[in-house]
């Protein structure tokens, strides 16, 4: 990640990217809305629609939409996405925007942007300090550069508000003032553009202002995984998206321009209640059902064939606010190495013929229903489809997949993800290395280092049986007796890990419990250097060249799934530094060097379990007086001489035990003082604590 000060830049991936305003959640403050600006070479808008905010969601390209707010830990966040390689050539800069409502963005605390790549990999971040009067801010801009994208932190305020701003950049605003929002029919049970009309195209756009009561595009919270890049498809016609809201029952008629073909229609309802979505066929009766769903927050996408006899009607039923958006295919989500998701979606293949790992996690009853359909011909779609999942609850299987390009039809009332792993190809020419190795079921295989005398990376991905610990991965030494090495519960799906530790030349494995998987070799150059504040999901190597220090580990998703880091010295000598016990509480261990001077960092996870960590200061850790207590793993420092304290300990689970370690100059635990509460001998230096609950030292 790169943090950038005001007027600095920085090189961004030429990818689908995303953009959180940010700001801390406090009682209050001054609300913010974000918006994005499609500017040409003059540096202005070239229409109404180059404006994309919360009343106007998506830029008729696709290429910008704004996703919602999203809230957790602390923070309120606006949403936007923006795909630069489909940006069209005439934008030259997308400028990221927000507008203040009720204050000024002195009075909004903590405000920040974020850029992240569509895996979810922090690009830039930009904290705004020097703001005072202003109602509206330009924060950020993606603009061109030598054939890809830069990001500059702008921080330029306008004490005059969105007038002040819009007017700049070409937007024709009457009077000096933003448009209101249009006066209301009444009576209405909110406050929002009337339901019978889509979002304006007008000559002067409506700004992004809050009216007394706004009704906001649902935030995103089911799409915990960013939207991947979008493959070429030339499925459906291209036409600007069609957006409309309202609240309740109601009978839509989208009379946009919007072409006979396949398209995407994308419902959003808000809050608990009932939604569902139908067409109306010619003779005004119920046809095609879109959606059903009681489920909080919905979000879900369906396919829709447009009739070239009769214009596209949907009719809602909502117990609450809702916006439906009719949009051409071609803002399908992408498959490409691995997707997940929540409810209904549409989705494009554009890979080889593969296996589909499929799964889906049911609804809150540990039921649910969960279809998944193919074809290569979108706009036959009803009568030309193959069938590929059609189930009831919780569920992991494998289906096979044609060649794309392929739209994939996803009906899901819960969590899912689809994971396509290409047919190996066995020509000989073709084949693997002596590093990369495919199997079915139970095997065992024999790895050779490519490097021998050091270790090497093991990229792995085992689709598990049904065993209670999924997947086991054993070492076999010339005796066959086994080390246990990788276990599914424990390391996940797919993932890296490290192997040859003491840089033996050849490793034997045994994979038993596994319905498919593949093995393939790195270099140990192939680890990403931890320098800095490090996310990721899953298990990872990471190296690490610097002195001893402390290692901070904080769980960044809400699962209870295994999380722990393990050191790893030249040597192949391995000692654990931290252990989450499944909760969210952040915890911290020691980054001890040996004397080679570089270590390795084993993060240990589920794929799905997203984590940061961090090498901090050893002189961080907290100091031993008359009493200190904590909870979890730790590292404190004893400043003085030898001293016996009461250690107290408050367990949180069965078995766990409280083990205190000395730790050397080097951070290396050395020597086992206890493992149980009591009165114990401490001596000068570092101690870690291992433990999952409560801990305390107390001067007797």
């Amino acid at each position: 990640m790169t943090q950038i000060t005001k007027g600095a830049n920085t090189p961004v991936p030429s990818e689908l990217l995303r953009v959180a305003v940010c700001r801390r959640n406090v009682a209050g403050a001054p609300a913010v809305d974000a918006s994005a600006l499609l500017l040409d070479a003059n540096g202005k808008v070239r229409g109404d629609a180059d404006l994309v905010f919360y009343n106007q969601p998506q830029h008729p390209s696709g290429t910008v939409r704004h996703l919602g707010t999203n809230e957790g830990n602390g923070q309120l966040a606006e949403w936007l996405e923006v795909d630069l390689p489909r940006v069209e050539p005439a934008v030259q800069r997308v400028l990221i925007a927000g507008s203040c409502d009720g204050g000024v963005f002195g009075s909004v605390p903590g405000l920040y942007a974020q850029v992240l790549t569509g895996a979810g990999a922090m690009v830039a971040l930009y904290a705004v300090d020097d703001a005072t009067t202003e109602t509206a801010f330009v924060l950020g801009e993606f603009y061109r550069r030598d054939g890809g994208w830069k990001f500059r932190a702008v921080g330029q305020g306008y004490a005059s508000g969105l007038a002040g701003l819009a007017t700049d950049f070409g937007i024709a605003v009457d009077g000096g003032e933003p448009p209101q929002a249009p006066p209301q029919p009444q009576p209405q049970p909110y406050d929002a553009p009337p339901a019978h009309a889509p979002v304006p195209q007008a000559a002067h756009p409506q700004a992004p202002v809050h009216t007394a009561a706004p009704v906001t595009a649902p935030a995103p919270v089911r799409d915990a995984v960013p939207v991947r890049d979008r493959v070429p498809h030339a499925f459906g016609p291209e036409f600007p998206a069609f957006v409309q809201r309202g609240h309740g029952n109601d009978v839509v008629t989208v009379d946009g321009p919007v072409p006979p073909g396949p398209l995407i229609v994308e419902g959003w309802h808000e809050g608990d209640g009932y939604f569902c979505v139908e067409t109306l066929d010619r003779r005004n009766r119920d046809d095609e059902l879109l959606f059903n769903t009681t489920l909080a927050t919905f979000r879900g996408r369906a396919l829709v064939q447009n009739r070239a006899d009769r214009p596209l009607r949907l009719k809602i039923e909502a117990d609450n606010d809702w916006t439906v958006m009719v949009q051409p295919l071609s803002v399908a989500r992408a498959i490409g190495q691995g997707i997940h998701g929540f409810g209904p979606e549409v989705l494009v293949y554009g890979g080889p013929v593969a296996d589909l790992d499929v799964t889906f996690d049911g609804d809150e009853d540990e039921g649910g229903y969960f279809g998944v359909s193919s074809s290569g011909r979108p706009e036959k779609f009803d009568d030309d489809y193959e069938l590929l999942v059609n189930e009831t609850g919780p569920l992991r299987q494998t289906v096979p997949l044609t060649e794309g390009p392929l739209v994939i039809k996803v009906e899901a009332d819960g969590p899912w993800s689809l994971t396509p792993r290409p047919l190996p190809d066995t020509h000989p020419a073709a084949a693997g290395g002596p590093g990369a190795r495919h199997g079915r079921g139970a095997g065992t295989v024999t790895l050779t280092n490519p490097n021998p005398g050091r270790p090497a990376v093991l990229e792995y991905a085992i689709q598990s049986d049904r065993s209670l610990f999924g997947y086991e991965v054993v070492m076999l030494d010339e005796y066959d007796d086994e080390e246990r090495f990788l276990r599914g519960a424990d390391h996940g799906p797919h993932g890296r890990t490290l192997l040859f530790r003491h840089g033996e030349p050849e490793v034997r494995l045994r994979v038993d419990n596994a319905v498919d998987w593949n093995l393939n070799l790195h270099p140990a150059a192939a680890a990403p250097a931890l320098t800095g504040p490090l996310t990721g999901t899953g298990s990872a190597v990471l190296r690490y060249d610097g002195p001893p220090a402390l290692l901070g580990l904080r769980r960044t998703t809400s699962d209870d799934d295994q999380l722990t880091t393990r050191t790893v010295q030249a040597t192949g000598k391995a000692v654990i530094s931290g252990d989450t016990r499944g909760r969210r509480r952040p915890v911290v261990g020691p980054l001890w060097v040996a004397d080679a001077g570089y270590c390795y960092v084993l993060v240990v996870a589920s794929a799905a379990t997203g984590w940061q960590i961090e090498p901090v200061s050893p002189d961080s850790a907290p100091v031993l007086g008359d009493a200190l207590s904590g909870h979890g793993y730790a590292v404190v420092r004893n400043t003085g001489p030898e001293v016996e304290m009461m250690l107290t300990h408050e367990s949180r689970e069965n078995p766990d035990l409280t083990v205190v370690w000395a730790l050397d100059e080097r951070l290396e635990p050395v020597r086992r003082i206890t493992t149980g509460p009591g009165l114990h001998t401490f001596p000068r230096g570092f101690l870690q604590i291992r433990t999952g609950g409560r801990w305390g030292f107390e001067l007797r």
